[in-house]
């Protein structure tokens, strides 16, 4: 059976301005195609089993030639895969995916092409640049300006000056001194007001502002890395008084959330409302045990427990997903009151009509332990359902107390993890990742053993709690501590430490 072809425009680089369609289609496939250039946090949504060929294009110079990813896609397709041929920006806008339609219709593979939002419009938006203005530019000329080999640009600036409006040029960077010089030729003014922006949408945005005469000097001073977009026209002088990145309080700055993918989406959306770029890369992953005999003989004895204590939204969670599987009725845990070990866990139980009676102030495992030790009644029997790996202070505390019976049962496994497309060792060194959000000790451990060799001293670690920030004290990083162990509190501390 032969597969189908995507052509899905991944956008700018801002994993927030990829569309729902192209979201759900990178998350679901079974190979993914894709160009260099391409934003971290979009990468990290490829799933990690699926096939990747990086085809490298970048600035003009391909690891893959064009015929070769042609023949490619085809190739995927014909093993039955749905394959998505991941472009920057829109892949009919300078990104030769009509080239490539083309060769799929004439081989009878079936493919749908995704559009993206371009570069040519967003970058300027994210930079304070409206493309056309009433009152300024009632058109926009949207030219490539890549060049082949030390061939002259192949542009008529006369026929664009003539015409008026706004002009923005993509891949333009090396080619900046003769766009300038070729419109100036064309007859703009030298005061023309004009700009430069690279790595626009991402935390590394940054903006050149000057005029056709200026800007190719400023943009030589000041340093531009590809990708990057030129604008001119009198548009650009609206800047200063539409830039609306820099009132956002985290615009700028980048951080890697490390916890399960399952967990990031509210703090993950905090963050990025707040103008953060983000990228999601989980250090860990959780396996839900569904065989465990222990637990399923501990349900059917519950009424001889007092307490059953929760130590992390992820136990919880597969503590009712077990009994649903299993149709035991939640009014099988009438009379057992409830313990969590923090707010998130607090929540996943009165998502269920479950209120908690002990939820420590503190929340970690020693703090949850006092509580329990200090407020059960005499001969207490305690279930325990919880994470394979998790840290002894909890049951140290218990343990104080002789006369607690306590059945701690493996729930889940937590495994580390680490995306085959992100070198995060790298992405350190290069200076590109020097903040990460940690929920729990183990996240910490995930992300040191993805960033391999790395100087850990380089990154701030913001931390949910005392254990995990020694954790990450351990491996060397500058901490940073909520003072509230909750989603709110670690944005609350992001926030001070600007």
């Amino acid at each position: 059976m032969i597969g189908k072809v995507f052509l899905v425009g991944a956008g700018p680089g801002d994993v927030s301005l990829l569309t729902v369609k192209a979201k759900k289609l990178i998350e679901s496939a079974e190979a993914v195609v894709y160009d260099s250039l391409l934003g971290k946090g979009i990468l990290a949504l490829i799933p990690p089993l699926a096939k990747t060929v990086d085809v490298g294009k970048r600035g003009g110079r391909h690891t893959m030639p064009q015929e070769k990813i042609n023949e490619t896609l085809a190739e995927l397709s014909r093993e039955g895969k749905q394959v998505v041929r991941l472009k920057g920006g829109d892949p009919f806008l300078f990104g030769r995916g009509g080239e490539e339609a083309f060769y799929l219709r004439e081989r009878g593979i079936p493919f749908e092409i995704v559009p993206g939002v371009t570069s040519a419009l967003a970058v300027p938006a994210y930079a304070g640049i409206p493309v056309t203005h009433r009152d300024m530019a009632s058109m926009v000329h949207i030219v490539t300006g890549h060049k082949k080999g030390n061939m002259p640009l192949d542009i008529d600036f006369k026929a664009l000056a003539e015409a008026g409006g706004t002009f923005v040029f993509l891949m333009g960077v090396s080619a900046l001194p003769e766009i300038c010089q070729g419109l100036l030729s064309g007859g703009l003014g030298e005061n023309t007001p004009a700009a430069l922006v690279s790595l626009g949408t991402t935390a590394m945005q940054k903006e050149v502002f000057g005029t056709l005469k200026t800007l190719p000097e400023k943009v030589k001073t000041e340093g531009a890395k590809a990708p990057a977009v030129v604008v001119a026209g009198q548009v650009c002088a609206c800047v200063e008084k539409l830039n609306w990145r820099q009132y956002l309080p985290l615009s700028g700055r980048r951080f890697v959330l490390t916890r399960p993918k399952e967990r990031t989406g509210e703090l993950s959306e905090k963050l990025k409302e707040l103008g953060a770029e983000v990228i999601e890369l989980p250090g860990i992953s959780t396996v839900f045990r569904e065989e465990n005999r222990e637990l399923e003989e501990a349900l059917l004895k519950i009424s001889s427990f007092d307490i059953l204590a929760f130590t992390s939204p992820s136990g919880a969670g597969y503590f009712f997903q077990f009994m649903q599987d299993r149709k035991m009725d939640i009014r099988r845990l009438s009379g057992v009151k409830l313990a969590a070990i923090g707010e998130g866990t607090a929540q996943v139980l009165r998502g269920r009509g479950l209120f908690p009676e002990y939820v420590p102030k503190v929340y970690d495992g020693k703090s949850l332990g006092i509580l329990l030790r200090d407020l059960a009644k005499e001969n207490a029997g305690i279930l325990l359902p919880r994470a394979k790996e998790a840290g002894p202070e909890l049951m140290q505390e218990l343990s104080r107390r002789g006369d607690i019976r306590v059945t701690e049962i493996p729930l889940y496994d937590t495994v580390f993890t680490k995306h085959p497309l992100i070198d995060l060792g790298e992405e350190i060194k290069m200076g590109e990742v020097l903040e990460a959000v940690f929920t729990s000790a183990s996240t910490v451990k995930g992300f040191a053993a993805a960033a391999g060799e790395a100087d850990l001293s380089l990154v701030t670690a913001y931390c949910i709690g005392e254990k995990t920030a020694g954790e990450a004290r351990n491996f060397g990083m500058k901490c940073v501590t909520a003072k509230e162990a909750s989603v709110d509190g670690l944005v609350e501390v992001i926030l001070e430490n600007r």
